[in-house]
């Protein structure tokens, strides 16, 4: 088997000893005979992200006149944003330091308007299977993340594995739209108060790079939950996430960058079809000072280029 890289970014294959298609002209370079039987294979990017969502923008058209509109509309919200970052500049200090033992809260799901800053995904949503989910309020007035996971593999030829949902906030900005990331650092344990339904759930954070090679990284911990009408509440070091990049665990784990935090999701995708639901009361940082362990996963000194070791 012998391939060739043309210049539309295909690769293309063929049997050298079924197919004579090389031939010379002028004793000049070989040039490629086309056949029907050459097959054509899109060539994949390994060392270089082309988006930072990995082609799963959701475009949506609007007029130029609806643009203006909305902009003006922006431009009012954006105003008061930036006023009270000054106004909180001057008028409030720095938190240097956590009390031990006090959890402070991030997200404490008492209302509809803390729904708005999260949002949901699953697989069906762009046509890779049949999963789906909804993030609302319970009866007992907390976040209910809830929805059907289904394993089931689209007959396309092009989807290998399916059956994931996923909850996750949305990117923290500044005014006029600019990127800000969660500062943790004076903390080193996440708080969750949940009430499940006994499956296993993935909790994610993700921790954007300015290099494209970061933009997928994303450390994880696995969730227990137990079934039943009680509430459990869980506490997780930071010490004991590892890092993944497009759901794949990394050779080379390094600790998380607590300044660089750009998003918290949760996900279900345990592989067991059927409902699933999830209450969530609120989520939190503690600073426990009895906890002093920076990353909890011995790492080996390996040689260049060695990888899976």
């Amino acid at each position: 088997m012998i391939a060739f890289h043309n210049c539309n970014k295909f690769k293309v294959m063929f049997n050298y000893r079924q197919f004579s298609v090389l031939r010379k002209t002028n004793g000049s370079r070989p040039l490629l005979q086309t056949h029907k039987h050459i097959i054509k294979i899109p060539e994949r990017f390994e060392f270089w992200e082309r988006d930072r969502k990995g082609g799963y923008n959701t475009k949506i058209k609007t007029a130029p006149l609806d643009n203006i509109k909305n902009g003006f509309r922006e431009l009012k919200y954006e105003l008061k944003l930036f006023a009270n970052e000054v106004k909180d500049y001057f008028t409030t200090d720095p938190l240097l330091l956590a009390r031990p033992g006090e959890t402070d809260l991030l997200w404490c799901f008492n209302s509809p308007d803390v729904l708005d800053k999260f949002v949901t995904t699953s697989d069906s949503d762009h046509n890779e299977g049949f999963s789906n989910c909804k993030l609302d309020m319970s009866p007992a007035g907390r976040a209910q993340f809830h929805g059907y996971l289904d394993t089931r593999i689209p007959k396309d030829g092009r989807i290998k594995k399916s059956g994931y949902c996923s909850m996750r906030s949305k990117r923290i900005r500044k005014s006029f739209k600019r990127d800000s990331t969660y500062d943790w650092n004076i903390y080193n344990t996440l708080v969750i108060k949940v009430r499940g339904d006994g499956r296993s759930y993935l909790l994610n954070i993700s921790c954007e790079g300015y290099y494209d090679l970061t933009w997928n990284d994303i450390y994880h911990y696995v969730l227990y939950t137990r079934g039943g009408p009680y509430w459990q509440i869980a506490k997780i070091p930071f010490s004991k996430f590892v890092l993944g990049a497009k759901g794949r665990l990394q050779d080379k784990q390094t600790r998380m960058r607590l300044d660089r935090i750009t998003h918290f999701g949760i996900a279900c995708g345990d592989r067991y079809d059927g409902v699933f639901n999830l209450e969530v009361e609120y989520i939190g940082l503690e600073y426990d000072p009895t906890h002093d362990e920076d990353f909890a996963y011995e790492m080996y000194k390996t040689e260049k280029f060695i990888v899976g070791v």
